[in-house]
Protein backbone atom coordinates (compact mmCIF):
# COMPACT_ATOMS: atom_id res chain seq x y z
CA UNK A 1 0.00 0.00 0.00
CA UNK A 2 1.30 3.46 -0.87
CA UNK A 3 1.78 6.04 1.83
CA UNK A 4 0.77 9.66 1.45
CA UNK A 5 4.44 10.67 1.11
CA UNK A 6 4.82 8.39 -1.93
CA UNK A 7 1.59 9.73 -3.44
CA UNK A 8 2.88 13.30 -3.21
CA UNK A 9 6.17 12.65 -5.00
CA UNK A 10 6.70 14.51 -8.28
CA UNK A 11 5.59 12.66 -11.39
CA UNK A 12 8.21 10.78 -13.35
CA UNK A 13 8.61 12.10 -16.91
CA UNK A 14 6.65 9.17 -18.41
CA UNK A 15 3.87 9.61 -15.82
CA UNK A 16 3.60 13.30 -16.60
CA UNK A 17 3.65 12.65 -20.35
CA UNK A 18 0.88 10.03 -20.02
CA UNK A 19 -1.30 12.28 -17.87
CA UNK A 20 -0.80 15.44 -19.92
CA UNK A 21 -1.26 13.50 -23.13
CA UNK A 22 -4.57 12.09 -21.91
CA UNK A 23 -5.80 15.57 -20.89
CA UNK A 24 -4.71 17.20 -24.16
CA UNK A 25 -6.13 14.45 -26.36
CA UNK A 26 -9.45 14.44 -24.48
CA UNK A 27 -9.75 18.22 -24.63
CA UNK A 28 -8.87 18.44 -28.33
CA UNK A 29 -11.18 15.60 -29.34
CA UNK A 30 -14.14 16.93 -27.36
CA UNK A 31 -13.60 20.45 -28.71
CA UNK A 32 -13.30 19.32 -32.33
CA UNK A 33 -16.17 16.81 -32.23
CA UNK A 34 -18.41 19.39 -30.53
CA UNK A 35 -17.60 22.03 -33.14
CA UNK A 36 -18.23 19.58 -35.96
CA UNK A 37 -21.64 18.51 -34.60
CA UNK A 38 -22.66 22.12 -34.00
CA UNK A 39 -21.69 23.14 -37.53
CA UNK A 40 -23.22 20.16 -39.30
CA UNK A 41 -26.30 19.41 -37.17
CA UNK A 42 -26.81 22.25 -34.70
CA UNK A 43 -26.17 19.90 -31.77
CA UNK A 44 -23.60 20.15 -29.02
CA UNK A 45 -21.69 17.01 -28.14
CA UNK A 46 -23.60 16.87 -24.82
CA UNK A 47 -26.94 17.13 -26.64
CA UNK A 48 -25.87 14.37 -29.01
CA UNK A 49 -24.89 12.19 -26.04
CA UNK A 50 -28.32 12.68 -24.44
CA UNK A 51 -29.99 11.63 -27.70
CA UNK A 52 -27.65 8.62 -27.92
CA UNK A 53 -28.41 7.48 -24.37
CA UNK A 54 -32.16 7.93 -24.88
CA UNK A 55 -32.06 6.05 -28.19
CA UNK A 56 -30.48 3.06 -26.40
CA UNK A 57 -32.84 3.16 -23.40
CA UNK A 58 -35.88 0.88 -23.11
CA UNK A 59 -38.79 2.70 -24.72
CA UNK A 60 -36.35 5.48 -25.67
CA UNK A 61 -36.89 7.19 -22.32
CA UNK A 62 -35.17 7.51 -18.95
CA UNK A 63 -35.85 9.17 -15.63
CA UNK A 64 -34.08 12.50 -15.52
CA UNK A 65 -31.89 11.39 -12.59
CA UNK A 66 -30.78 8.26 -14.46
CA UNK A 67 -30.10 10.29 -17.60
CA UNK A 68 -27.98 12.78 -15.63
CA UNK A 69 -25.90 9.91 -14.23
CA UNK A 70 -25.52 8.31 -17.67
CA UNK A 71 -24.19 11.47 -19.31
CA UNK A 72 -22.14 12.61 -16.29
CA UNK A 73 -23.99 15.90 -15.76
CA UNK A 74 -25.45 17.46 -12.64
CA UNK A 75 -29.24 17.47 -12.31
CA UNK A 76 -29.33 21.22 -12.98
CA UNK A 77 -26.99 20.94 -15.95
CA UNK A 78 -29.10 18.16 -17.45
CA UNK A 79 -32.31 20.12 -16.85
CA UNK A 80 -30.96 23.07 -18.86
CA UNK A 81 -29.74 20.75 -21.63
CA UNK A 82 -33.07 18.88 -21.80
CA UNK A 83 -34.91 22.22 -21.87
CA UNK A 84 -32.99 23.08 -25.06
CA UNK A 85 -33.79 19.68 -26.58
CA UNK A 86 -37.47 20.11 -25.67
CA UNK A 87 -37.54 23.52 -27.38
CA UNK A 88 -35.93 21.92 -30.44
CA UNK A 89 -38.61 19.20 -30.47
CA UNK A 90 -36.09 16.37 -29.95
CA UNK A 91 -37.11 15.37 -26.43
CA UNK A 92 -40.28 15.60 -24.38
CA UNK A 93 -40.77 15.44 -20.64
CA UNK A 94 -43.29 13.05 -19.18
CA UNK A 95 -44.41 13.07 -15.56
CA UNK A 96 -43.56 9.85 -13.78
CA UNK A 97 -46.85 8.21 -12.76
CA UNK A 98 -45.21 6.20 -9.94
CA UNK A 99 -43.60 9.30 -8.42
CA UNK A 100 -45.42 12.53 -9.24
CA UNK A 101 -42.24 14.50 -8.45
CA UNK A 102 -40.15 12.67 -11.03
CA UNK A 103 -39.99 13.13 -14.79
CA UNK A 104 -38.95 11.04 -17.74
CA UNK A 105 -37.05 12.41 -20.70
CA UNK A 106 -38.30 10.72 -23.87
CA UNK A 107 -36.93 10.82 -27.39
CA UNK A 108 -39.42 12.17 -29.93
CA UNK A 109 -39.64 10.97 -33.54
CA UNK A 110 -37.97 14.23 -34.59
CA UNK A 111 -35.24 13.62 -32.01
CA UNK A 112 -34.66 10.12 -33.34
CA UNK A 113 -34.34 11.51 -36.89
CA UNK A 114 -31.93 14.22 -35.71
CA UNK A 115 -29.88 11.65 -33.82
CA UNK A 116 -29.74 9.23 -36.77
CA UNK A 117 -28.46 11.89 -39.16
CA UNK A 118 -25.95 13.24 -36.61
CA UNK A 119 -24.74 9.73 -35.73
CA UNK A 120 -23.09 9.15 -39.11
CA UNK A 121 -21.22 12.45 -38.93
CA UNK A 122 -20.17 11.83 -35.33
CA UNK A 123 -18.89 8.33 -36.08
CA UNK A 124 -16.94 9.65 -39.06
CA UNK A 125 -15.41 12.36 -36.86
CA UNK A 126 -14.42 9.86 -34.15
CA UNK A 127 -12.87 7.58 -36.75
CA UNK A 128 -10.94 10.36 -38.50
CA UNK A 129 -9.68 12.05 -35.32
CA UNK A 130 -9.04 8.98 -33.15
CA UNK A 131 -9.73 5.40 -34.28
CA UNK A 132 -8.08 5.57 -37.71
CA UNK A 133 -4.85 6.87 -36.14
CA UNK A 134 -4.42 3.67 -34.10
CA UNK A 135 -3.89 0.09 -35.17
CA UNK A 136 -5.71 -2.89 -33.64
CA UNK A 137 -2.92 -3.49 -31.13
CA UNK A 138 -3.07 0.16 -29.98
CA UNK A 139 -6.85 -0.06 -29.61
CA UNK A 140 -6.67 -3.27 -27.55
CA UNK A 141 -3.96 -1.77 -25.34
CA UNK A 142 -5.95 1.43 -24.76
CA UNK A 143 -9.14 -0.49 -23.99
CA UNK A 144 -7.24 -2.65 -21.48
CA UNK A 145 -5.64 0.42 -19.89
CA UNK A 146 -9.00 2.20 -19.49
CA UNK A 147 -10.37 -0.93 -17.80
CA UNK A 148 -7.50 -0.91 -15.30
CA UNK A 149 -8.10 2.76 -14.52
CA UNK A 150 -11.92 2.58 -14.35
CA UNK A 151 -13.40 -0.92 -14.41
CA UNK A 152 -16.37 -1.06 -16.82
CA UNK A 153 -15.09 2.06 -18.63
CA UNK A 154 -15.31 0.27 -21.98
CA UNK A 155 -18.74 -1.32 -21.40
CA UNK A 156 -21.42 -0.28 -23.84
Amino acid sequence: MQTSSVKSLPFAPEELAAWRGFLRVHSALVRDLDAELRASHGLSLHEYEVLLVLSDAPGERLRMSDLAAAVLLSQSGLTRLVDRLVRAGSVERERCEEDRRGHWAALTPAGRATFETARAAHRAGVRARFLDRLDEEDLRALAAAWERVVPSATAE
